[in-house]
């Protein structure tokens, strides 16, 4: 099923930094040849750690997920994937949904300016940069879930945390990405591609938190969001398939106006989130939900996703899998209630999926809720 086009405002000449972005990626993600000038003792530790962390998700998670969820896909999805809250979760997308042609995370992280590499000739700093790089995504990598405090720290510092994770989760698809631009959502939804001259015009400028509990990123509000384009690795001239990050505040008075117009001109999406802070059941985050409830035709989550009601009154369908007891944070107890009852017939779960359950058992859990009519 072919999604709706989204409009997009092409600058004069949108800059590329894939040249800056490769030699990122051949870092964070340790493959490639990293550049001569970086200290290679302590690149050799970054990736002890971070090559155990991604075995453990390549023979694991990675796939015990991509079966399971795989073999509860319908035949026909949406090719666009929206996945709010989603950090820099792009392996968890690319591992559940592999054909999927454009995918699209929101957050309240910002990519990160992809240009400071080569000048990381300290050995201390480029441990320390690394060291923030290897924490973010230690939990995503090894739990499934991430901790905010560790994606509120990688918005300063010599390594842009989003976007290096976003690299990461290209690896572990066997990706690789071929051309890197940065963008912003005009108030219409469409996107407008920064130029070489804007950038330079956006340089001595910082951009500003989306959170006021959140770091505040040091770097330029030209490199808020990105779009990456990529292909399987190796294989420069295959069709490209899309990752396009938006940094935004997802709250209902928070929320760019723009942005929504952006994911409603996708038309039906395939949808997914996970370790989500229970803010789909606020009120307050009721404009994201209603979209996802309107466009959605497929949304796989954790107990953080849209509680079950929103989706069968719209005579949508929700299936459980694995156990719920409690809420992993505190949480609204009628919907807790009503868990518990999806859960009460659920099948068992062979992965962590985000958050666990708050019982002193940790459950694995998963929801799907689909919306495909059958033909």
């Amino acid at each position: 099923m072919l999604a709706f086009a989204v409009p997009m405002i092409l600058a004069a000449t949108p800059a590329d930094f894939i040249a800056d972005v490769k030699p990122l990626y051949d870092v964070v993600t340790c493959q490639g040849t990293p550049l001569t000038q970086l200290d290679a003792k302590t690149l050799a530790a970054y990736c002890a750690g971070q090559n155990k962390r991604y075995a453990h998700f390549r023979s694991r998670w990675a796939v015990q997920a991509t079966k399971f969820v795989g073999d509860l896909l319908p035949p026909e999805l949406p090719e666009e994937l929206v996945y709010p809250f989603g950090g820099g979760d792009l392996m968890a997308a690319l591992a559940l949904f592999p054909k999927a042609k454009v995918i699209t995370t929101l957050s309240l992280e910002l990519a990160g300016d992809p240009r400071r590499l080569p000048g990381l000739t300290n050995a201390k700093v480029l441990k320390s940069s690394l060291s923030a790089i290897a924490n973010a995504s230690a939990s995503t990598l090894m739990s499934n879930d991430s901790l905010s405090k560790n994606l509120s720290a990688t918005q300063q510092g010599e390594l842009p945390g989003q976007l290096s994770m976003h690299l990461m989760g290209l690896a572990l698809a066997g990706q690789e990405p071929v051309s890197v631009k940065f963008f912003r959502v005009e108030p219409d939804g469409t996107l407008h591609y920064f130029s070489a001259d804007e950038v330079k015009e956006l340089e001595g400028t910082t951009a500003s938190n989306l959170k006021a509990s959140w770091k505040a990123p040091d770097f330029s509000p030209a490199f808020a969001n990105v779009e990456i384009q990529f292909v399987p690795r190796g294989q420069p001239d295959a069709p490209r398939r899309t990752h396009r990050h938006l940094a935004a505040n997802l709250a209902n008075d928070s929320l760019p106006p723009g942005v929504l117009k952006h994911l409603e001109a996708k038309g039906r999406v395939t949808a997914m989130t996970k370790a989500a802070s229970y803010l789909l059941w606020r009120e307050a985050f009721s404009t994201v939900r209603d979209y996802l409830l309107s466009h959605a035709d497929f949304m796989v989550s954790d107990s953080t996703g849209i509680p079950p009601r929103h989706w069968t009154t719209r005579g949508c369908t929700v299936a459980a899998y694995g156990a719920f007891e409690k809420s992993f944070l505190g949480t609204w107890e009628p919907y807790q209630e009503e868990l518990r009852k999806t859960f009460a017939t659920a099948t068992k779960l062979p992965m962590r999926f985000g958050y666990p359950d708050g019982s002193p058992g940790k459950h694995n859990h998963l929801l799907i809720a689909s919306c495909v009519k059958p033909k």
